[in-house]
């Protein structure tokens, strides 16, 4: 979903532009100053909005860049470094007229250079670039060009009608000054760690604790945001994070351990706001591995997994078992498949089908081999919520003959493996979505390769071919068929078991007022946040 550009035409220009003078402060009667931190469970592998593919990374771009059209409270499409458009009347131009009072993070010592139309140009062309490895790529297909017109003018030609394709247009651009390789971006380049945007904010520095530290932009188009600062603390222990909360370390938690919840909203220092997130969680499957190539000793894994049981006991009961790829309260999302029940004999049953006995140890083996996985979760510390529900599997599975072996893993060398090098067997994660319903990077057989979200090698000619047609079709209605169809197809395929999706919550000192959450993307209301002076830092 993303794309490259490369022109360099207005570099003698703005290098004779002068400053602007600085946004004015927002006119909403609010005061400007203090600081917020919040805790992240984990850290982000990037910075930037292209090679970025996990949610800690996303909440971080969404204080640094824009698109050329955003969102509002209300969900609604709104201007942002577009100031209006046009489409025509065939569906196929869509043409982007630009604010002229924008400028990038100025670099140390230099004057902020002048956002333009090379920079929309710039941005689509490199995320698009084959060797540019990002999960966004696969939503951009539908584009055949883009052209500069002047410097407040881009111009978008589409191969084809999209639906609501004007939604699609919220992609975070880039400068073309920003990368060192001006063709593609890859993760060694400087600026996917030390990034420019437009934003509220600006990135500042990183801490020898992996504290990430963003500034107000005082030029920001849309008004100086009220808080002066962000800084992102990550934490490989959830249970820790919660007590710097307690303690006052930190001001934020954007996602709480649910076994939490009680201890938080029982303390009136604090606000305790529910979100709801298209997410869920999941075991995925390595099906370059033979044995879990077979679907059947998949399906036997979902069937001896009590996922009921796993939630009402580690997460409180707080959430809803899934049954297929599409976040829940998704319009995607088919309800009439329900979610397969808790069938440990039927499991047995299906491993005997595939070829598999049971070992004098009470293992299952096939052709002299034991059944024995590897299961890779990230982070070494990992919550006891989540430590609970792996090694609930694990038992589940050793009660159908299966040895599951669980490997904690550090986020980063996790996802390397995981991503990169496709060295594991049975992963446990998470997936969010926006609002699209597109499952295409995760299940299509082109989304298979090095750091690409089919990590497990999931190819079926026939769910490609629903992938496409449903990303054809401008009719929502047909949209919705296609998908239920592909929503029943892979809940029988079982490239995952599919587990549950959680009631997401935020928690916060009740200093920070108007908090507004974007349920995709967290932060993207929170230039409006602020502090009264008597609670600044």
């Amino acid at each position: 979903m993303k794309r490259i550009s490369m022109v360099l035409m207005i570099i003698a220009i703005a290098a004779v532009l002068a400053a602007p003078a600085g946004a004015a402060p927002k006119k909403d009667g609010k005061p400007d100053g203090g600081s917020l931190s919040y805790g992240e469970y984990g850290r982000p592998a990037t910075l930037d909005p292209i090679t970025s593919n996990e949610m800690i990374s996303l909440r971080i771009t969404e204080l640094i860049f824009n698109g050329l059209v955003g969102i509002n409270e209300k969900q609604e499409l709104v201007p942002e470094l577009a100031e209006k458009w046009e489409a025509s009347r065939d569906g196929r131009t869509y043409t982007f007229f630009l604010r002229k009072d924008v400028t990038w993070h100025p670099l140390e010592g230099e004057a902020p250079k002048p956002f333009t139309a090379d920079d929309v140009v710039f941005t689509y062309t490199i995320m698009m670039h084959p060797k540019t490895i990002t999960p966004l790529k696969v939503r951009y297909e539908f584009i055949d060009k883009v052209e500069k017109v002047d410097d407040a003018t881009v111009r978008f030609t589409l191969k084809r009608p999209v639906l609501n394709a004007l939604a699609k247009f919220s992609f975070k651009i880039i400068p073309k000054h920003g990368p060192a390789n001006q063709q593609y971006l890859t993760r060694d380049d400087r600026f996917v760690q030390h990034p420019i945007g437009t934003g509220p904010y600006m990135f500042k520095a990183v801490t020898p604790e992996r504290e990430i530290i963003l500034a107000a932009n005082d030029n920001y188009f849309k008004g100086r945001p009220h808080l002066n600062q962000f800084a992102a603390k990550p934490f490989a222990d959830q249970n820790i994070m919660t007590q710097a909360l307690m303690f006052n370390a930190i001001d934020m938690i954007v996602l709480v351990n649910p076994r939490d919840i009680p201890e938080i909203q029982g303390d009136k220092r604090f606000v305790l706001k529910p979100y709801n997130a298209l997410s869920y969680s999941f075991f995925g499957y390595n099906v370059r591995n033979p044995l879990l190539a077979d679907k059947r000793v998949r399906k036997a894994f979902t069937l001896a997994v009590n996922r009921q049981e796993m939630l009402d006991s580690f997460f409180n009961g707080q959430g809803t078992i899934i049954s297929g790829p599409f976040a829940p309260g998704s319009w995607a999302y088919n309800l009439d498949v329900q979610p397969a029940a808790f069938d440990a004999p039927k499991a047995i049953s299906l491993l005997q089908e595939a070829g598999f006995t049971r070992g004098a140890d009470g293992f299952m083996e096939k052709d002299g081999k034991k059944l024995t996985l590897s299961l890779k979760v990230p982070i070494e510390k990992e919550s006891e919520a989540v430590k609970r529900v792996v090694l609930a599997f694990k038992n589940y599975l050793k009660n159908i003959g299966a040895d599951i072996k669980v490997e904690f893993k550090e986020w980063q060398a996790w996802k390397e493996e995981v991503f990169l090098e496709h060295d594991f067997d049975i992963i446990f994660a998470s997936w969010v979505f926006d609002d699209s319903a597109d499952i295409s990077s995760l299940f299509h057989s082109g989304e298979i390769g090095p750091w690409k979200n089919n990590f497990g090698g999931y190819a079926n000619p026939e769910v490609d071919g629903l992938i496409n047609e449903s990303k054809l079709t401008l009719d929502h209605e047909k949209r919705r068929t296609i998908n239920r169809k592909l929503h029943a197809m892979l809940a029988e395929e079982n490239p995952y078991t599919f587990l549950w999706t959680l009631t997401n919550y935020a928690a916060y000192r009740d200093k920070v007022r108007r908090v507004a959450i974007h349920p995709y993307k967290f932060f993207s209301f929170a230039d409006e946040w602020f502090m009264e002076a008597k609670d600044q830092k």
